[in-house]
């Protein structure tokens, strides 16, 4: 299992791949990043709810194509979740 610190620098690489345009490249990270991040969230209910909306608005954006959504998420939200409180 990856440590927070890790799928935190992994997410930052992941957004930058989006807002650089390179998006088939990032969103085959994001399957390893997204598969990683799962173990992460099952400690609790609370996490796990804030994860899954998280992933779901990240799924949205990129339903839309709306990379810099993603990257957005990616960058703030899903890390701000993987910091320790």
């Amino acid at each position: 299992m990856k440590t927070p610190a890790s799928l935190i620098d992994e997410a930052r690489r992941c957004a930058q791949l989006f807002r650089l345009g390179r998006d088939i490249e990032a969103a085959l990270q994001m399957v390893d990043l997204v598969d990683a991040a799962v173990p992460i969230f099952a400690d609790s209910q609370e996490r796990h709810a804030a994860w899954t909306h998280v992933l779901g608005a990240i799924l949205q954006c990129q339903e839309r194509q709306d990379w810099i959504g993603v990257a957005d998420w990616l960058e703030y939200d899903l890390v701000g979740l993987l910091k320790p409180n």
